[in-house]
């Protein structure tokens, strides 16, 4: 059995409500609910493959519109004691999916500004999200592999906040098709 997880249920508005092989887990937004809706979907069952999906932002124009695999993800909005932003005091800076594709940059609040965007180009992200950094980090704990996908759903900038109301079902959309094809629904 694999795990189908997203952050929100209209992250999966496109997809029907059962799918053979894979239960469905919807978390919440936010590093918090992501963390503590997975563990509790580990602990009670077994599973083959946690399967990720949902929307981030982008910061560089060539990703905007498209559904890409992540292979690793960092935190924009932790420090350590040094002020050093990315590095958290006792998680590592980055976690990795054993995949290949871009890096994504967690968070609890939602860039919409350039300094925000600076702050992720700086730790080597061209993504962003609210939960992928957990979901992989958690997953790890539980020795569980996991693929992390998302459609890019606004640009990280002033009108991302608007924009994603209005695109999320689309997003959908290009997910559902993209799980079509490679899971073979």
């Amino acid at each position: 059995m694999k795990l189908l997880l997203a952050a929100l249920d209209v992250e999966l508005v496109a997809f029907p409500e059962h799918i053979d092989g894979f239960e469905r887990v919807v978390t919440g937004a936010g590093k918090l609910k992501a963390a503590h809706g997975l563990t509790r979907a580990l602990e009670r069952g077994q599973y083959d493959e946690i399967v990720v999906l949902g929307t981030a932002g982008a910061v560089v124009p060539e990703l905007q519109g498209g559904v890409h695999e992540i292979a690793a993800a960092v935190q924009h909005d932790v420090w350590d004691g040094d002020h050093v932003v990315g590095q958290h005091v006792t998680l590592p800076p980055r976690v990795e999916t054993g995949r290949p594709g871009e890096v994504i940059a967690t968070g609890d609040h939602f860039v919409d500004t350039a300094a925000g965007q600076a702050t992720v180009l700086a730790l080597g992200a061209s993504l962003i999200d609210m939960e992928t950094y957990v979901y992989i980090w958690v997953a790890q704990q539980y020795g569980v592999p996991i693929r992390v996908i998302r459609s890019v759903s606004d640009a990280a900038d002033e009108g991302a906040f608007l924009e994603w109301d209005v695109v999320v079902a689309a997003c959908s959309a290009q997910l559902w098709e993209w799980f079509q094809r490679e899971y073979g629904i």
